[in-house]
């Protein structure tokens, strides 16, 4: 976490800043996941968002039914065909998440200074004096002084959307509240955000398990985005359901981290998740503003070491509305990139914003930038130190693999691997060049049918940062022969040409097993 992110060889000629960015095959390589919605569910603009830099579509089961959803979800995959562009699914759990309920979708206007009820009953219509809530233990889980939250806030930025509430008292189940700032709630659903309490209700509720087990399991979901995740018990039981699930014991899955609760027992979440989603929306409530930025660093930096992938969302909320983000909102961004972060994850600017499929291309300009000038010297040496020695010995293939192919200045890294870890291992050494994950399918039986596995560990590598895969013939298998390697490497040299990567005279590094052994490789392309 010390040290100089930003690598400053030679103090920047300012006029250099002002020359035009070079063209690359890539628009970055850290991903882009975006929340497809209401102004995002077309086959032309998702197939708009891939072209732009989409990787993951990330579906919110907050709001919408399994048939919206589905629809969605057709549309993205015919939309990969049409621009053959490889994008994974995430289905974003509710979670313990309390709403507002306004069954008759009338703006309601909250003054400051007034007073407002919080109601479990929600037979009662929604107004400026009385708020009915999905949750019926609010009385004994607050006390007078504690502040709640509610509105649009989290998903727009925009604080008139937005209100802040004090408790006064509590009579029987009903809380009422000191309304600190005037504000419209608009639309049918606001969620309610109790600043640093915990709410008794399971992390993966019934109504989840019900999407996860119909829908989740109908469309072979690659991540499972856990809302509200609390304690590492919660990932072990989320993977215990989903371990049921036939196809998606290969799921992986996401913690992400929205509050104190959630921050205090980060080591062990991490420890248990694939990967980890710093959902800064809910934590900007729960910590302090100063307090933020800290928990941002020191949480990547730990997935950085455990080789996780790191999810870092709110962004550029002002894109919600807007063709250009913010000054702030862009420097932000790239210091996620410099920071270490894998992904970059859009909520609310792509599932309803005006312009998703201009968002994900000036975030993707951004990180692109920003990669640019990330200190990866000091970055490996920080990891190498950190791992220790004896290394493991794929550890040691994939921090070689990296090293080689910076020092012989490589074009690309052409990695063989059949579980997409060797891919990971090379892509937590932060290469400064694209990795070609050349996913060798394995065939499985449950002696029923036999199938080939490797879909899956292809999609899941594109929340990775620098990895970009190809799905390898399945008639080749993983343990193969070094003829076979060599026809395998001659598509992925083809691919790589092909997409502008590998030109004729460049450097290649790569990462293949011969036999029982691991061997990197640099190969020089003739014309």
């Amino acid at each position: 976490m010390h040290g100089n992110h930003l690598l400053l060889e030679e103090p920047i000629r300012m006029a250099s800043i002002l020359e035009p960015s070079k063209r690359t095959v890539y628009p970055a390589m850290t991903k882009i996941v975006g929340t497809l919605g209401s102004k995002s569910r077309s086959v032309e603009i998702i197939s708009d968002c891939l072209k732009a830099g989409l990787s993951v579509a990330r579906i919110d089961f907050s709001w919408g039914d399994n048939e919206y959803h589905q629809e969605t979800l057709d549309n993205l995959k015919t939309a990969i065909k049409s621009t053959k562009k490889l994008c994974a699914v995430m289905l974003d759990t509710v979670g313990p998440e309390l709403q507002v309920v306004n069954k008759t979708d009338n703006p309601i206007s909250l003054q400051a200074d007034s007073l407002v009820i919080l109601t479990p009953d929600q037979e009662k219509e929604a107004t400026s004096n009385l708020l009915p809530i999905n949750f019926t233990g609010l009385a004994k889980a607050v006390k007078k002084g504690d502040a709640i939250f509610i509105g649009q806030y989290l998903f727009t930025g925009s604080e008139t959307t937005s209100v802040w509430l004090e408790v006064t008292e509590v009579h029987g189940e009903d809380v009422v509240c000191l309304i600190k700032n005037s504000a419209t709630l608009a639309g049918s659903l606001f969620t309610l955000h109790v600043s640093q309490i915990r709410i008794d209700l399971p992390t993966l509720t019934d109504n989840d398990k019900k999407v996860i087990s119909t829908w989740g399991v109908h469309n072979n979901i690659d991540f499972l985005s856990l809302s509200y995740t609390r304690h590492a018990e919660d990932v072990r039981q989320a993977r215990e359901f989903i371990s049921k699930l036939g196809d998606l014991t290969q799921t992986q899955i996401f913690a992400k981290i929205e509050n104190t609760e959630g921050l205090t027992h980060f080591d062990e979440i991490l420890q248990e998740a694939d990967g980890i989603i710093l959902s800064r929306g809910n934590l900007g409530i729960d910590l302090p503003p100063e307090k933020v930025f800290l928990f941002q660093k020191a949480a990547v930096y730990k997935c950085n070491m455990a080789g996780k992938p790191a999810v870092v969302t709110r962004v550029v909320d002002s894109m919600t509305e807007n063709l250009r983000p913010t000054r702030a909102e862009a420097t932000d961004v790239a210091n996620a990139v410099l920071d270490g972060s894998d992904a970059i994850l859009l909520g609310a600017e792509t599932l309803r914003g005006l312009y998703p499929v201009e968002t994900i291309s000036t975030v993707g300009k951004i990180c692109a930038e920003a990669e640019k000038v990330f200190n990866q010297d000091l970055y490996f040496k920080k990891t190498a130190k950190y791992v220790g020695e004896p290394m493991t010995h794929l550890e040691s293939i994939a921090s070689s693999a990296v090293r080689a192919a910076i020092m012989v200045k490589a074009s690309v890294i052409i990695c063989f691997t059949s579980s997409g870890r060797a891919a990971r291992l090379i892509a937590k050494y932060r290469p400064t060049m694209p990795v070609i994950s050349v996913v060798i399918p394995r065939l499985k039986t449950n002696q029923l049918r036999w199938t080939f596995t490797g879909a899956f560990e292809a999609r899941q590598s594109l929340i990775v940062r620098s990895l970009f895969p190809m799905l390898a013939d399945p008639r080749h298998p993983a343990e193969s022969r070094n003829e076979t390697n060599e026809s395998i490497l001659k598509v992925a040299l083809d691919h790589g040409k092909a997409s502008g990567l590998i030109k004729s005279h460049d450097r290649v590094v790569v990462c293949q097993k011969v036999g029982d052994a691991s061997v990197v490789k640099i190969i020089e392309l003739e014309d």
